[in-house]
């Protein structure tokens, strides 16, 4: 049994890795490719926060 923070950790880890991996979709997009250029660094630079956050969180996880 988890305790709840750890447990909250699990559940925040899951929802931005799903969110990650609909940003990294789409990214492979012909939509993506057409933004203009600034959007695309700007969600170019999410994407990469987004997983070192997902690594900090998995980080923790494997400490549980």
């Amino acid at each position: 049994q988890l305790a709840p923070h750890q447990q909250r950790v699990l559940d925040e880890h899951e929802l931005n890795l799903n969110n990650l991996t609909k940003l990294i979709d789409f990214q492979a997009t012909a939509i993506f490719q057409n933004l203009p250029k600034d959007e695309i660094l700007r969600l170019n630079r999410q994407a990469m926060i987004m997983r070192l956050y997902v690594q900090v969180l998995s980080e923790r996880i494997a400490a549980f």
